[in-house]
């Protein structure tokens, strides 16, 4: 074999070398596109997504989707081109979305524990709007808490220390002048019977005060909210959620028949903050049929500069902009819209 065979044999295998490299080994990149939506008046899998008994019931008409980003992980060198030069998926760096520091399963906890806190906030806000009176109850236990194994899922807490709770900020209220290594009295109550409970409080890296280990949640005095949906992670449901559990326990329908989506994460007190993604969002919305999107006021500018053709945007600063906007369109009014300089 000559010189020339020879370098044409070896620079052969180095392509080949490459090529397979780069359809093989992952690079550090993910791509986000449009994810799934789910009609949160609706059912998935069998299971509502919002479960009412033992509180009166109203039909609804028409979609209250919430919205979804996919995230394609493990991308190769090759579909990582691919993708990129399709145009239809943003390619980021996977430390946007898994920082080096954590794990992934650390990250697909925190995902679990946002998506969590959203739907406790969305029922809270959601109660507090129609004024239905609550109780404050252990809507979940953190693992190998201080409380496990003293309180249960589903217990009322009545009092921290001898100071009577309504609230899920109550409880932390009642805990922000606590120590590590605290003990307090938890009353809470329990098949119809009122307890007294001591717990040793904990210690969190993100807080100087004592940790509980519970998440509290709030139920209406009579009967049983309950908003579940699956794998899905993150906090931007809250809006949507709360808009479901309303129209749920009011009469008239909110949707009146339309398709509509959104997004938005909220708080206890009802204000609607901004997510990422909603290019993608928007995109998922259309496709699968919507005509209206609600958008969180922060996602203003960025929405309007990327909202797909056909689909009005209602701009959403609080639980009370979103109802407002949905009854304007009802009457045949025009809502609160976005614009490129919101």
């Amino acid at each position: 074999m000559n010189r020339r065979t020879w370098t044409l044999v070896v620079a052969g295998m180095l392509a080949l070398a490459l090529g397979v490299l780069a359809a093989a080994v992952p690079v550090p990149m993910v791509a986000l596109g449009p994810g799934p939506t789910y009609d949160t008046l609706g059912d998935v899998d069998g299971k509502p997504v919002v479960a009412v008994d033992g509180l009166q019931v109203f039909p609804t008409s028409g979609h209250l989707n919430m919205t979804t980003v996919s995230v394609t992980d493990r991308l190769t060198l090759f579909s990582t081109l691919g993708l990129w030069a399709a145009g239809d998926r943003q390619v980021v760096p996977r430390s946007d979305v898994f920082p080096p520091e954590k794990t992934d399963e650390q990250v697909q906890q925190e995902n679990t524990e946002q998506f969590a806190a959203s739907e406790a906030n969305a029922e809270v806000a959601a109660l507090t709007e129609l004024r239905v009176p609550t109780r404050v109850v252990v809507g979940d236990l953190v693992p190998d808490s201080p409380a496990q194994g003293r309180l249960e899922v589903g217990d009322e807490i009545v009092a921290v220390s001898g100071q009577a709770v309504d609230s899920p900020a109550a409880v932390s209220s009642a805990l922000a002048s606590t120590k590590p290594g605290q003990s307090v009295t938890i009353t809470y109550r329990r098949a119809g019977q009122q307890r007294d409970a001591d717990v040793v409080l904990g210690s969190s890296p993100d807080r100087p005060q004592g940790l509980l280990g519970v998440r509290p949640g709030i139920e209406p005095q009579a009967g049983d909210i309950r908003i579940s949906l699956g794998d899905i992670g993150g906090p931007s449901a809250g809006l949507m959620f709360a808009l479901a559990v309303i129209d749920k326990l009011t009469p008239g329908n909110l949707a009146d028949g339309r398709f509509v989506a959104g997004t938005g994460t909220i708080a206890p007190d009802g204000q609607v903050g901004p997510i990422g993604g909603i290019p993608f969002k928007m995109r998922a919305a259309r496709d699968a049929g919507a005509t209206v999107f609600l958008v969180p006021a922060d996602n203003c500018a960025e929405a309007a500069a990327n909202a797909p053709a056909g689909l009005e945007l209602v701009r959403v600063a609080n639980l009370q902009d979103a109802l407002t906007g949905l009854d304007a369109l009802t009457a045949g009014r025009t809502p609160v819209s976005c614009s490129p300089a919101a």
